[in-house]
């Protein structure tokens, strides 16, 4: 059997951090594939552009062997340079992959635990993201108390309170 671990995101993780955005885009089955190259529109490369800027946070899922198989990031935008899981300025909004052959074997669940443990101790109050409707993980993501706040586009914006009101 296979162990899998999780470690933080080094600057040499950065072209595996382009490639797991790339993998985090959901489309339909039987749906023509998006272009690599999508991932430098402005839409979408503020997720990793100048990755290590302060706030930056994540986690790459790795094997015994060191290979990477999938990542986490929290970064933090303002309304100028929203995300699509954008909350406001003080929520970071997350992203996460697993590369397509070691989906379901527990990664994400991994990489979500890390996460959300560090951004607790970091004193972050909450946690944002955005998902397609359709995008099974949706369940792990309400499993670790993310619930939905609203739509951007054609995905659901979901925020996970880490911090609950007294």
């Amino acid at each position: 059997m296979t162990e899998y671990r999780v470690r933080p995101i080094e600057t040499e993780d950065v072209p595996f951090l382009w490639e797991m955005l790339y993998a985090s885009l959901h489309t339909q089955a039987g749906d023509e594939p998006l272009k690599p190259e999508i991932v430098h529109s402005s839409e979408l490369s503020k997720y990793v552009e100048g990755w290590g800027r302060a706030g930056d946070f994540g986690y790459i899922a790795v094997d015994t062997l060191g290979r990477r198989l999938g990542s986490i990031t929290l970064r933090l935008y303002d309304e100028q340079n929203a995300g699509y899981g954008y909350v406001n300025a003080a929520t970071p909004e997350m992203g996460m992959a697993v590369i397509e052959e070691a989906r379901g074997k527990g990664l994400g669940t991994l990489l979500m635990q890390a996460a959300l443990d560090e951004a607790r101790q970091r004193g972050i109050q909450a946690v944002s993201l955005s998902v397609d409707p359709n995008n099974a993980a949706i369940r792990l993501y309400r499993r670790f108390g993310f619930e939905e706040m609203g739509m951007c586009g054609t995905s659901i914006t979901m925020l996970c309170r880490l911090h609950p009101a007294l």
